[in-house]
Formats: C-alpha cells, structure tokens, sequence
C-alpha cells in the first residue's frame, strides 16, 4: 500500500460479549460461546446448536424508535460501529464528511425481516406486509445507517461476499485510504442469521456439525473428528485510519493493516478448492501488498471453520504460500466464538490486529485429536506468548469461492 493504513478502533458484538478487553481475555483463556439455541424453538430441528448474542440489549445502543426500524443484523452493526468509534475517541465534527465514510456488509442481510414478511404474505396477504420491510432486509442497511449516524459522506456500500463478507469489507475500506480517497473509513460486517430458515438452510445443505456432545465441544478445527461449523451472530466493525490522520490527533495504534489480497476459487459453488491453489495466492497477493516475505509471517487466524473440506484445503494453501515448512503458529478462534459468517472476517481481523499488538496468539479448543491432513504449528488449548510477532495473516474463506486475506503488522 502505498499509503499507510493502521487500525486504532474496534467495535464487536460477539457470542462472547462486547467489550474488547473482556472478549479478548475470554479468548486466551479458551472460553467458548457457543450453547443451545434459545432465540426460537429448535427442538425438532436437526441442529440446536448456535453462538448467539447473550443478554443483548438494543437499548445500550440505539433508542426504542431506531431500534425498531431496523433489522436486528443492522442493530448490530451500528453497535459494533458506535463501540468502534468510542474506542478509537474519535470525533468527526473537524473531518471533511467526504473524506471519511463506511464499508460494511453481511452474508444475508436482514433474515428475520424476511422471514416475517413471509409469514405476513402468507397468513393475512400481501397488503398486510410491513411497509419497512425492504430498508430492513437489504444488505446496504447496515452501512448506510452507520453513515447516516456520523454523517459520513465519503464512499460508503453494502459488501456481501458471504463468509468473507467482513475481511472484503475492510480490504476495500484500506484501498479507499491507500488511494488517498479517504483518511478515515469504519469497515466489517454483522449478521443475524440465528433464524429458523437460515438454521435449517445452513444444515440442509450438510454445513452445519450435527454433533450431540456438549455445545462448547462441537466446534474443533483441525480436529479428526470435525463434521461441520456451528453457526452465530454477531458484527465487527474496525476503524481505519491513515497513519498521518491518526498521528496527527495523537490515537492509540493497534496494529498496521499493511496488505490485502483477494482471489476466487471458481471451483464449486460451495465447496473450496481442495488444492487450496487460489487461497494460496491470496495470502501471496496479501504478502506481496504488504512488501512481506512469507518467512515473515509469524501468525495466523485461519478461516479454520471445521468442516472435513476445509481444514485440509486450508492447510495446503499455507503450505503452498508460506513454504511446506513454515512454523508459523496458526489457530482457529471459531472453535470458541462459532462462524459469524459475514461478521466472521472482521472479527478475526480485529482479533489478529490484538494478537499482534499483545504480541500473544488465542489458542483453537476442542483439537483433541489432530488430523495428519492439518498438519500445521495448530496453537492449542492455551494461549502462545509471542513477543517478537511483527506480521499476521487473517484469513476468510467464503461459500462461493471469494477468498480474502488480511497482513497485518506491528505498529512502528
């Protein structure tokens, strides 16, 4: 990049809470989010199983009127973006609103909206279907929205690029400041797909784990037993700045989002490459945006969703990129927060960003029994102290085959 872009905001909702201290601790500690589904009745569904928002309170964020416009997947968002800017104390009253703006999309947009104008449709006709439905459902509701509340007007667009919806968001947002275009951008993804069409969708497909052992034990990445995701909500929003702006007002930096790259796998409409050749590119674009060497990478919070496709292709593709033999610690933090799916790309790109100023990487629970095919430095069970770590990768890899990679390095 020609134009330094460095991350001093991060704003999330996650299975595990929301306050980035209190997130981040629960992580290195191994905690998991993940439990029986209580949004609905999943009793005769064949997976039961989800990381949802626990005690979620939209009145924290928004007012009663806001809040009951909007679909809960833009609640989110908006959330995660008003904790964004608090946390990087950022005020917009002195910036050119044509200079800062958002990107932020989600894999599916606004389902619980969707789902009601259905049953509405269905049950009392179609001129009973609420008149906000659409602004409700569409994707381009969780940016514009958080636009309208900063009065960003700068470059702002709803990203929908399913699993790697958050990470393409944030890439896209690093170009618009790399370019010169912009000296602030709010970037990520939310989704709140914990809904009885997305739960049965995900596991007729075959994507979900149908495991029956206790919730916080299904999700295992790179575990021989892996059968499958388990799904949650949530968002992630970062604030992006150029080093410049964000020097010149003094903000604390926590990591350099140094390069980005994205290839597609045009493989098969759900299934990864099992090669891994596309995803391997990514991560050489993402190295070569950053002016890294692959030996250079010390860390990375893999896409790892435990699925029996995955995984392996995932394995081979950090193989292929960073050499056969890299020691590069790799962990899954999806084994304790879930896949967020559009939301999951921003989170872990603000985990990676933590990871790196910490110089401390989460661990992935639940490998019990490594799988020869994954044969990678997995970190497990306990948090691995890495003090010298300077570059991170994040990786998303979503149905589709979008691939999405994010560099992140040590703030100088």
């Amino acid at each position: 990049m020609n134009t330094k872009v460095v991350v001093t905001g991060i704003g999330w909702l996650t299975p595990l809470g929301w306050d980035v201290r209190e997130v981040w601790d629960k992580l290195l500690a191994g905690h998991s989010g993940i439990d029986s589904i209580t949004r609905f009745d999943a009793s005769a569904f064949p997976v039961r199983i989800a990381g949802e928002l626990k005690d979620y309170a939209p009145e924290r964020w928004l007012d009663s009127r806001e809040s009951k416009r909007l679909d809960r997947f833009t609640q989110y968002a908006l959330a995660a973006a008003q904790m964004a800017v608090d946390d990087a104390r950022l005020t917009f009253g002195a910036l050119d609103p044509y200079r800062a703006g958002v990107i932020a999309g989600s894999g599916a947009g606004g389902m619980e909206s969707i789902e009601a104008g259905q049953t509405a449709l269905f049950q009392k006709g179609p001129q009973r279907i609420p008149p906000l439905s659409i602004p409700k459902m569409m994707i381009n509701a969780a940016s514009s929205n958080i636009a309208r509340r900063f009065g960003l007007r700068g470059s702002t667009c709803g990203v929908a690029l399913a699993c790697a919806t958050g990470a393409a968001a944030i890439a896209q947002a690093a170009e618009q400041i790399a370019l010169g275009r912009a000296d602030v951008m709010l970037a990520g993804g939310s989704e709140a797909s914990i809904t009885p069409l997305s739960v049965a969708a995900f596991s007729a497909c075959g994507a979900l784990s149908k495991s029956e052992i206790e919730p916080s034990r299904v999700c295992r990445p790179f575990d021989r037993a892996r059968d499958g995701f388990v799904m949650s909500e949530g968002a992630g929003i970062l604030v992006l700045e150029s080093e410049a702006h964000a020097s010149a007002r003094g903000a604390r930096v926590y990591a350099e989002l140094a390069g980005t790259g994205m290839t597609t796998d045009l493989h098969h409409i759900t299934a990864p490459d099992p090669e891994g050749a596309a995803a391997a590119k990514a991560i050489e674009f993402a190295l070569q945006d950053a002016g890294e060497l692959a030996q250079a990478v010390g860390y990375v919070n893999a896409h790892g969703t435990g699925t029996p496709l995955n995984d392996p292709m995932e394995t081979k593709a950090l193989r292929r990129a960073l050499g056969e033999d890299t020691l590069a610690a790799v962990s899954s933090t999806k084994s304790m927060t879930g896949h967020l799916l559009g939301a999951a790309g921003a989170v872990e790109a603000a985990i990676t960003a933590l990871a790196v100023m910490e110089g401390v990487v989460p661990p992935t629970i639940n490998v019990d029994d490594p799988d020869p095919e994954c044969a990678l430095n997995i970190v497990r069970d306990r948090p691995l102290p890495l003090p010298g770590l300077r570059v991170a990768l994040s990786n998303a890899f979503a149905f589709g085959g979008h691939n999405v990679v994010l560099a992140f390095r040590k703030a100088s």
